[in-house]
């Protein structure tokens, strides 16, 4: 039987009512004091307990598409190939001119971080990067959120000591953490493997959380009388980078990618700001911005402003940017695969867009981990190299 489908929920439901109602019967006959008693009302408690929390386990899941068999629930089954096709206008690539603004606040460094399975942390940065747990401040907006910054291993060999690194704007699911990025998806593990391959060019990484108004989730909007989620992204997060590291600046330096939320908010950013960031790609994101009890209202009462935070919308009825998108999802993540691909036919040049799909995954880590390093490959393509 399916995990997802109404077939698997129906024979939850079922059971657990029938567990509830057997509890009831036979609850009197066990109201005596017998150790065989005791352990039966104990048993009757745990197994109605244990049935209700799998009923609402499949009923969340079925909803929201987290794991979409069993074999990806158990963690096994999970080695199908990734798929990649170029859409509309493939192979341009997208340009801009370079940020300016008012000098911002430089990244406070928190610490630095290991990872052990890829001697992040542990061997010369020349041979595996470096890992720091940093504060970006928003001297802008006023917002503050931390997260990590990885640094190449080429960052700090002579060869290009004094050379200036593409950045990858990479963005968790809300409400995640910004350490998922680093132990979940592996972000730098990942990209250091793909360099040591040549497979793609070394960048700087910047890992954070989406919405820098937490609890609140932001949707990377800039909310009348609210927080401007979207300001700090395009202005304080790529300040304080320049004013910390060796990045480029020259308008086509800075890329995104993020899952979920980020997913969508990786998209928008690049939609809405092209002379930034130049590149994006979404893992199993969505097009049209949540409104929910954790978002409240994000756009004032205006419609005008809910259209442009609709992806789909904008490309319809606004001028196509010249930018390059990669969706990325499972074909069995619930709608999100259909969404991308409704998305992808809407594209029109100077947009171009790539799709990377797998058979099977869900709306979890898993599956973006195997999406990632054709992710990562995309944005690399569309980003140029380190240069002084």
């Amino acid at each position: 039987m399916s995990l997802t489908g109404s077939g698997v929920l129906i024979l939850g439901v079922v059971l657990t009512v029938l567990s509830v109602a057997g509890t009831v019967w036979i609850w009197p006959r066990l109201a005596k004091r017998h150790w065989w008693a005791f352990l039966g009302r104990i048993g009757t408690i745990v197994v109605t307990q244990v049935l209700l929390i799998c009923t609402l386990g499949l009923w969340v899941n079925d909803s929201f598409s987290f794991y979409s068999s069993w074999s990806d629930l158990l963690g096994i089954g999970a080695k199908g190939p990734v798929t990649v096709g170029a859409g509309a206008g493939a192979g341009h690539t997208a340009s801009g001119s370079g940020l300016h603004g008012p000098a911002g606040a430089q990244v406070q460094v928190l610490g630095q971080t290991t990872v052990a399975s890829a001697g992040i942390g542990l061997l010369d940065p020349a041979k595996a990067g470096k890992l720091e747990r940093v504060r970006f401040p928003g001297t802008v907006t006023g917002l503050t959120t931390d997260g990590y910054v990885y640094l190449p291993p080429q960052y700090f060999q002579p060869a290009y000591a004094k050379d200036r690194f593409p950045v990858l704007v990479s963005m968790t699911g809300f409400p995640g953490e910004a350490t998922n990025l680093v132990t979940k998806l592996q972000y730098p593990s990942i990209e250091l493997q793909l360099i040591q391959q040549g497979k793609i060019k070394p960048m700087i990484q910047v890992l954070m959380q989406p919405s820098p108004s937490m609890p609140r989730d932001s949707e990377c909007e800039d909310i009348p009388n609210g927080p401007q989620a979207e300001t700090y992204f395009t202005a304080d997060v790529p300040l304080d980078v320049e004013n910390s590291y060796r990045v480029r600046t020259d308008g086509r330096g800075f890329s995104a990618i993020g899952d979920s939320t980020g997913g969508y908010c990786a998209l928008k950013l690049a939609m809405r700001n092209p002379a930034l960031y130049a590149t994006a790609a979404s893992l199993s994101g969505y097009f049209k911005a949540a409104e929910d009890v954790t978002t409240g209202d994000l756009f004032g009462g205006s419609q005008l402003r809910r259209n442009e935070a609709d992806l789909s919308w904008r490309m319809q009825n606004l001028p196509a940017p010249p930018v390059a998108l990669m969706l990325a999802s499972s074909k069995q993540d619930g709608d999100t695969y259909a969404l991308a691909r409704s998305f992808a036919a809407l594209v029109r040049p100077p947009t171009t867009v790539a799709e990377a799909t797998v058979d099977t995954g869900g709306h979890n880590f898993t599956t973006w981990v195997r999406l990632l390093p054709a992710c990562l490959t995309f944005l690399s393509d569309h980003l140029p190299e380190p240069a002084p």
